[in-house]
């Protein structure tokens, strides 16, 4: 199947997930609603079909698109969703001060998520964990080399979705090509506005690409080695 454009989305039940940090040796528990999130991590197609921008420096449609930062990230969810006729799930601003709030919406450093809205997002850290271990309990949910590519078996490539072995649940690449953006931001009173990514990329070593690995970045950060995917929460 040609999965260059296509946004398949899988349905992810509700659950708890428990959340770790190394660093500060904390865990925390998280009750997760049902959502849906994308089979694959954002195409290099899909992106350039959605903004008509490619910015990775690999090229190839059915590749993970990469070189985009948070922001890229959100500004794309609401033009797909402009696309499909959704309701944009993020308010942009320039600057936080003074925004307008929404009825049950966050407001993060410029960018509110209206969370009533039915369009795309970036799934949250626990939504994240939750679907990558799919009902697992260990550090990985199969074999690594049967479900990712890291930096043992990539070539220090990255290479097209869906080439390895989906999780329980139906979802690719969860674990290594591109690390994921995720909504939230990562330690605010350490790191500002640093975001979380989470799943390994294509040159990183086995360690990186756990479940419960956490990573931070600016979230103007571009690298060749982390995307996306889009999530949707799910209709009340």
């Amino acid at each position: 199947m040609d999965t260059s454009t296509v946004n398949e989305m899988i349905a992810v039940p509700p659950g708890q997930v428990t959340l770790t940090d190394r660093r500060t040796q904390r865990s925390w528990p998280v009750e997760v609603a049902p959502y849906r999130l994308g089979a694959f991590p954002v195409t290099q197609a899909l992106y350039a079909q959605v903004t008509g921008a490619r910015p990775s420096s690999a090229e190839g449609d059915r590749l993970p698109v990469e070189g985009v930062s948070w922001w890229d990230a959100v500004r794309f969810c609401n033009a797909l969703s402009r696309q499909e006729g959704l309701t944009p799930a993020y308010l942009l601003h320039t600057h936080s001060e003074g925004a307008e709030g929404l009825d049950g919406a966050d407001t993060m450093d410029g960018v509110e998520w209206d969370t009533a809205a039915d369009g795309y997002r970036l799934p949250t850290e626990a939504e994240w964990e939750h679907a990558c271990r799919a009902g697992t309990t260990g550090p990985r949910y199969g074999p690594l080399d049967d479900i990712a590519w890291y930096r043992g078996n990539s070539d220090e490539r990255i290479h097209d979705v869906g080439g390895k072995q989906p999780n329980p649940w139906g979802l690719h690449d969860m674990l290594g090509n591109v690390w994921d953006w995720c909504w939230d931001v990562y330690d605010a009173e350490v790191y500002g506005t640093y975001r979380v990514l989470r799943g390994g990329g294509w040159f990183d070593e086995h360690w990186s690409c756990r479940a419960s690995a956490r990573r931070r970045s600016h979230p103007s950060y571009q690298v060749d080695d982390v995307g996306f995917r889009v999530a949707r929460s799910a209709a009340p």
